[in-house]
């Protein structure tokens, strides 16, 4: 009986110690950080224009393809990113610095409008991922229709 409870123990810590999938995707890594850890806190201090753009090309990249074990994007993620891209200065800042490749991203060139209604659509994403968020994003949402 010691020996085949000992045996259960082995082989339940062995089981329980192998690779798990995170539970979300955070745009991949750079400099043993991730991508959105690399744009958000370390470059906050600095964020040139063309951080901006590549931040928006990497949400995009985050809510557009989730990956981890839940397979929706981060929380907060889509609240962060409506919320920048319906900032007032946020549409002309990538109309004259964002890449080709960046640009690709939306269809048209009118990111006033196009960047409008995306954002709004993701602070809705963010209730409809994480319901406790409307607690928040509501106000915002009624605050934007002002």
């Amino acid at each position: 009986m010691k020996k085949l409870l000992a045996i259960l123990v082995t082989l339940t810590a062995l089981t329980s110690c192998g690779v798990t999938k995170p539970l979300y995707y955070w745009g991949g890594e750079v400099n043993n950080a991730t991508v959105y850890e690399h744009l958000t806190y370390k470059d906050y201090k600095t964020q040139t224009p063309q951080a901006i753009c590549a931040l928006i090309y990497a949400y995009e990249d985050m809510v557009g393809n989730p990956g981890g074990s839940r397979q929706i994007p981060p929380p907060g993620i889509c609240a962060e990113y409506g919320y920048l891209i319906l900032q007032p200065t946020t549409a002309t800042t990538f109309t004259e610095y964002a890449t080709k490749r960046q640009k690709s991203l939306f269809q048209g060139s009118d990111y006033a409008a196009i960047f409008n209604e995306r954002g709004k659509e993701l602070l809705n994403k963010e209730m409809e991922y994480y319901p406790e968020s409307s607690l928040f994003i509501l106000p915002l949402l009624k605050k934007l229709a002002r």
